[in-house]
């Protein structure tokens, strides 16, 4: 594994000036250290970890993008294309970086842009063996191909950090409201919730194998960022993903400034989808970020005739928080998924 790019070093004193005259060139800090490459303090490096290689012989490997700052603080990782078709974390992290820069950076910030290389190159959710990577951590080295990413990402990336955001889309032709998800009863991870400021907190337990469980469980702090869909950039999605992100950099002392949230986030404690109580052809009467009353009409759903077939409605108060994008549905397919609000975070619920 080689850096492919360098970020350019900060300008040397010149030679008038003594060469222990900052305090900062005087206490320069000590490279970073990942994989068998080092970063200097100051410098934005690319590197290619090697995964394996394809069955013609071509090599793939894992992308990631270390910026060291000059100045002591967090080590934080950003993760995106978990499942190969969530593509606007990508695109968060692009505009992340655009905003950061090495010599003004607090800390050390670690992005993978993808990290399921082989279901971005296909455009496929799942790894070649149809294994979701989401569900294979903290992965092992010696197993399965979703496995050893998995270890791979524990070790040199998730092992060396104390924060991490995960950004994530919808899946199965649906679309999600920009939302963060994590274990909100734990202080931290509330507060890293509520400086993100996505338009809402759902708080939602570890599922095991996922990537957010296994850093959870090796100690940092983590959120989730769910919004969009897959195979689409949402620009709404990218813009309150990159803000928040950046939110998150200051509060943590990385950064300087970040953008101001609009509104606060609203908190949600629990969530459920609606599923549909008929086969045939369903018409939404409700979009992403609505306020739907208990009993309230969801979707209607017709045969091919226009005939209708009968009425989906909303067991429970809350807010939209997914759709389905496909009007075919069988019985039981899930059409709404609706997010039951708190008056307050969950951390303070007893």
């Amino acid at each position: 594994m080689q850096p492919i790019a360098t970020e350019s070093p900060s300008p040397s004193p010149s030679a008038t000036t003594p060469a222990l005259s900052s305090p900062r060139l005087a206490k320069r800090r000590p490279p970073f250290l990942i994989a068998d490459a080092s970063v200097a303090a100051g410098r934005r490096v690319k590197l290619e970890l090697p995964i394996a290689r394809l069955m013609s012989g071509t090599p793939v490997a894992l992308p990631l993008m270390v910026t060291h700052g000059l100045d002591e603080g967090p080590t934080m990782w950003l993760s995106a294309a978990v499942h190969g078709d969530e593509l606007c974390g990508v695109e968060i992290i692009r505009r992340v970086h655009e905003a950061t820069h090495a010599r003004t950076l607090h800390g050390t910030l670690i992005a993978v842009p993808v990290v399921n290389v082989h279901g971005f190159n296909a455009g496929d959710r799942y790894l070649p063996d149809r294994r979701d990577l989401n569900r294979s951590f903290p992965g092992s080295a010696r197993g399965s191909l979703a496995g050893r990413i998995a270890h791979l990402m524990m070790t040199e990336v998730i092992g060396r950090c104390s924060i991490g955001i995960d950004l994530h889309t919808g899946s199965d032709h649906r679309i999600n409201l920009p939302q963060v998800r994590g274990d909100l009863r734990n202080p931290e991870v509330a507060a890293l919730a509520e400086t993100f400021a996505a338009p809402l907190s759902l708080h939602a337990r570890t599922r095991d194998g996922s990537l957010r469980a296994a850093a959870t469980e090796a100690g940092a702090t983590v959120l989730l960022f769910e919004g969009g869909e897959a195979d689409r950039f949402d620009e709404a999605t990218i813009r309150i993903g990159t803000a928040g992100v950046l939110r998150c950099m200051a509060a943590a002392g990385m950064i300087d400034d970040a953008p101001s949230p609009t509104v606060p986030t609203r908190y949600a404690l629990g969530s459920h989808w609606i599923r549909a109580t008929r086969s045939g052809i369903v018409q939404l009467g409700v979009g992403l970020g609505d306020d739907v009353a208990a009993g309230a009409t969801v979707a209607t759903v017709h045969d091919p005739y226009g005939d209708k077939l009968g009425v989906i409605r909303s067991r429970t108060a809350g807010v939209v928080i997914a759709l389905t994008q496909r009007p075919l549905v069988n019985r039981g397919d899930a059409v709404a998924h609706i997010a039951e609000l708190s008056e307050l975070p969950p951390a303070a619920v007893t």
